[in-house]
C-alpha cells in the first residue's frame, strides 16, 4: 500500500513506497549528522577571530537591546514559520528546523540551510504536495524581496555618500549599484514560469520577505542608535543600505563579518562606527555559533542515544 509524498504544492501526487520512505530519512539523518559535525568544525574555527574582551567592553547591559538584538536574530525564522505555515500548517517543530536553516546557511554555506530545510520536510511534514516547489519559491521570492528593498535603501542613501570615503567616485558607484540591483529584480519579476505557488500564495509570501526586511532593517538601526545616539541618521541610512547590499551576495556565510568588514573601510575615520559595527558582527556571530552549537551537540546525542537502543 502506497502513501502520498509531498509533491509541488500544485503538483499531482505521486505514490511513496515504504522503501522510499526509510531511504529519505536515513540520508536525511545522515545529512543532519554531516552538518553537525560541519558546524562544530566551524564553530571552533570562527571562535579565533573573536576578542571576548573587546566585544564585552562595548556590550551594552540594557534588557531593551537584547530584546531587539534576539527579535532581529528571529526575525527570519519567525516570517518563514509564519509563511510555512500558511502553505503546510506545519508544527512547532518547524520552527527549530528553520533556525537551524539559519545557522547553516550563515555559519557554513549560503543556500544550504534550504537544501537541509527540504530534507527536514520530505521527511517530517505530511502534506499533499513536495517541499521543494516551495521551498524554492519562497528562497526566490526572498532574493527578489531583498533586491527590491536594497534597491529602496541605496536610492534613499545617495544624499549621504558624501559621509563616505569614495572621493569622486561615490556617485558612479551609486547608481552602478542600483543598475545591477535593479537588472537582477527586474529578471525576477519577469520569470513567471520559476514558480509554482498559486499567485496569492505568492504575494503572501512576498509580503512577509518585505515585511521581515524592513523589520530587520529597523532593528538594526536601533541597535546602532541605542549604543551611538549622537550619530546623525544619515550614517545609519547609508550601513543600512551597505549591509542590505552585502546579503545579497550569494552563497557568503557571516555576511555580518563581511559587512563589518566593508564598513571600516566605508566609514573612513570613524572610529566609534567601526567599533560599533565589529561589536554587533561579533554579537551575531557569538549568537550563531551558540545556536549551531547547541543544535549540533542536540544531533550527536540523539544519534548516540539511537546507536544505543539498535545495540
Amino acid at each position: 500500500m502506497s502513501q502520498p509524498i509531498l509533491l509541488p504544492i500544485s503538483g499531482e501526487m505521486i505514490p511513496l513506497l515504504a522503501q522510499d520512505r526509510r531511504s529519505a530519512s536515513n540520508w536525511t539523518q545522515a545529512l543532519t549528522l554531516v552538518l553537525s559535525l560541519l558546524v562544530i568544525a566551524a564553530t571552533l574555527y570562527q571562535m579565533r577571530a573573536i576578542d571576548p574582551h573587546q566585544i564585552v567592553s562595548l556590550v551594552p547591559v540594557t534588557l531593551h537591546f537584547w530584546a531587539l538584538f534576539a527579535l532581529g536574530i528571529m526575525a527570519g525564522p519567525l516570517s518563514e514559520f509564519y509563511i510555512f505555515n500558511k502553505l503546510w500548517k506545519v508544527g512547532a517543530a518547524a520552527l527549530g528546523a528553520l533556525t537551524r536553516k539559519l545557522i547553516y546557511n550563515e555559519l557554513l554555506l549560503g543556500y544550504l540551510g534550504e537544501a537541509w530545510f527540504y530534507a527536514w520536510a520530505r521527511r517530517s511534514c505530511r502534506i499533499e504536495g513536495s517541499p521543494f516547489g516551495a521551498v524554492k519559491d519562497v528562497a526566490v521570492l526572498s532574493a527578489a524581496a531583498g533586491n527590491l528593498m536594497t534597491l529602496v535603501l541605496v536610492l534613499l542613501a545617495i544624499p549621504f555618500l558624501d559621509l563616505l570615503s569614495l572621493g569622486q567616485y561615490g556617485d558612479a558607484g551609486a547608481w552602478s549599484l542600483v543598475f545591477v540591483v535593479a537588472t537582477s529584480l527586474a529578471m525576477m519579476i519577469w520569470r513567471k514560469s520559476l514558480f509554482s505557488l498559486t499567485r496569492n500564495e505568492l504575494r503572501m509570501v512576498f509580503a512577509v520577505h518585505v515585511g521581515r526586511i524592513v523589520a530587520t532593517t529597523l532593528i538594526s538601526s536601533a541597535l546602532w542608535h541605542l549604543v551611538l545616539p549622537d550619530v546623525s541618521l544619515g550614517w545609519w541610512v547609508m550601513l543600512a543600505a551597505v549591509r542590505l547590499l552585502i546579503s545579497r551576495l550569494p552563497f557568503l556565510p557571516n555576511k555580518d563579518i563581511a559587512f563589518a568588514g566593508v564598513a571600516v573601510l566605508v566609514v573612513g575615520q570613524e572610529a566609534q562606527i567601526s567599533e560599533l559595527m565589529a561589536m554587533m558582527a561579533g554579537l551575531i556571530l557569538c549568537a550563531n555559533l551558540c545556536l549551531g552549537l547547541g543544535f549540533a551537540v542536540s544531533d550527536l546525542i540523539k544519534g548516540e542515544r539511537r546507536r544505543a537502543s539498535k545495540a
